[in-house]
């Protein structure tokens, strides 16, 4: 049996997790949380991380039941990257300290790779075309002679960032994340503000989304036009509808190629907003065999 555990801490969020065969034994995190209308600067999140890491590390030992780490683990894995530098640092230094005081292997991790792999994982899917959306990414990815090849992806900002920052506009909380917070105002929603609509190719682009409201949203509050909730059904309407319902229609062309490519006939959507309900929703329509990495 194999025995590994991992340290994830590249952006506002601080985990540890020891799996034992494909088996998750336990896996504490904890958030750093910025204050509404402010996103969460490095140095900020790196210190948040630091007082929390060793926690976590203990909590995660203790849940998994492990008494002799430096006999019982196997190897000590990371997050190599990318993402935010100063928090990757604290998870980068423990799994050293842990790799030498233990003498154990230290892996270092592709976060990109690691979430795709996450999810093939856990829902066991074999070969998929993985649609990859994430605060700092927004990707068609397909695996094809020994390497994850793009396809399609965001030409400026990934959809959560522009999720985030929309979020500090209207100044909605970061606890438990922005896109959540917008996703349940949305469901209060009726009105939908008409938005930039923009596929380039295999590409799509954010930014004139997020300028948009941006410049209407002070205006429109004040007026009493719209609520916060009509802009976040409009804003989460207008990114999904982009992100998804297009990716949907680019997803049936890259789908085909990738199944030619590779006999792919699975899609897997992995990242932070995947875990989104309207987005679960909206590829469970697909109608290929499509799996969800997020647990039910």
């Amino acid at each position: 049996m194999v025995c590994v555990l991992g340290i994830e801490g590249s952006a506002n969020k601080i985990g540890v997790g020891i799996i034992r065969d494909g088996v998750v034994l336990s896996n504490p995190r904890a958030t750093f949380h910025a204050p509404p209308g402010e996103g969460f600067r490095p140095s900020e999140t790196a210190q948040h991380h630091r007082q929390q890491i060793l926690k976590i590390l203990t909590k995660a030992l203790k849940e998994a039941e492990i008494k002799q780490p430096e006999k019982e683990i196997d190897a000590i894995a990371f997050t190599k990257g990318p993402g935010m530098g100063a928090p990757l640092q604290v998870g980068a230094i423990v799994a050293r300290s842990l790799s030498l005081s233990w003498n154990l292997p230290l892996i270092p991790v592709n976060h990109c790779i690691g979430h795709i792999e996450m999810g093939r994982l856990i829902t066991g899917a074999d070969n998929p075309v993985v649609l990859y959306v994430s605060g700092g990414n927004t990707q068609v990815i397909s695996y094809s002679h020994y390497k994850y090849r793009v396809f399609g992806e965001t030409i400026d900002i990934a959809v959560g960032n522009c999720l985030d920052r929309f979020a500090r506009v209207v100044k909605l909380p970061n606890d438990p994340s922005p896109g959540y917070n917008i996703e349940q105002a949305a469901k209060r929603g009726c009105k939908l503000l008409d938005l930039p609509y923009t596929v380039k190719g295999m590409d799509v682009s954010f930014s004139g989304i997020l300028s948009t409201i941006e410049s209407k949203a002070p205006k429109l509050l004040a007026s009493g036009e719209f609520t916060v909730e009509d802009l976040c059904f409009s804003l989460q309407a207008s990114s999904f509808v982009l992100v998804y319902e297009t990716v949907f229609a680019m997803l049936v062309e890259i789908t085909e190629r990738a199944m030619a490519h590779t006999g792919s006939t699975e899609l897997l959507i992995v990242g932070g907003v995947g875990c989104n309900k309207r987005l679960q929703v909206l590829h469970k329509q697909f109608p290929l065999r499509c799996r969800d990495s997020q647990r039910p």
